[in-house]
């Protein structure tokens, strides 16, 4: 049961995040997203080989990103931060629209002890709570998450070159520390320092989410 809430939540919560990328990269008058077929609901067009392995063995996954051309766009600048905005965003959304769902499904299952109650309210809270973690992750404001390119927006002009150099050369740096945390630090001593601050910020969107229930 743990592996198909995870599963059916990160497929849903990954693909809202990933077609949401590309929408608005497109809306935005690039077309490459539309030409690699990334603007779809479609799980199978936004998931990675490995990360959909590495999520099955240690419950820890990613999408394939979205990419896109800055010369594409009219303003690349602001652009470039709308796109990265767009996937964190898509999932607040999907979770503040299921706070209410969800605490119907709550009552009614203080009412009656269906099974199909029950089932539908563990997958919906599956899909909110990774939907949550998702957003967490991605607004930190490092390579190669979401956040790096929103901060982009907040550089000063005479910094932007560097700025750009920066995001084309940290992403493996990024990449290669959340695997090293995720895989050696939280085994060999029992906690996460990227989970610490994630679950940090997600404490505060899960109470602002139930607010909106």
């Amino acid at each position: 049961m743990d592996i198909l809430i995870i599963v059916v939540g990160v497929a849903f919560a990954v693909t809202v995040h990933e077609f949401c990328h590309a929408w608005v990269a497109d809306r935005l008058g690039d077309p490459t997203p539309r030409m690699q077929g990334r603007i779809s609901l479609n799980p199978i067009r936004h998931f990675d080989l490995f990360g959909t392995i590495s999520l099955i063995l240690f419950k820890f996954g990613w999408g394939k990103p979205v990419q896109f051309n800055p010369h594409n766009l009219k303003y690349p600048k602001r652009d470039s931060a709308l796109i990265a905005l767009a996937g964190p965003m898509a999932n607040l959304i999907t979770a503040l629209a299921l706070a209410t769902p969800l605490r119907l499904l709550d009552q009614q299952m203080t009412l009656e002890s269906s099974g199909t109650v029950v089932f539908l309210f563990i997958i919906l809270k599956g899909i909110s709570d990774i939907s949550v973690i998702l957003f967490s992750l991605n607004m930190l404001p490092f390579p190669p998450l979401d956040g790096s390119k929103i901060v982009g927006l907040l550089v000063p002009k005479r910094f932007e070159r560097h700025y750009a150099e920066y995001l084309f050369k940290a992403p493996q740096y990024g990449i290669l520390f959340i695997l090293f945390d995720v895989f050696f630090i939280r085994n060999v001593f029992g906690f996460s320092v990227l989970g610490t601050i994630v679950g940090a910020i997600a404490q505060w969107v899960f109470a602002l989410v139930s607010l909106g229930a």
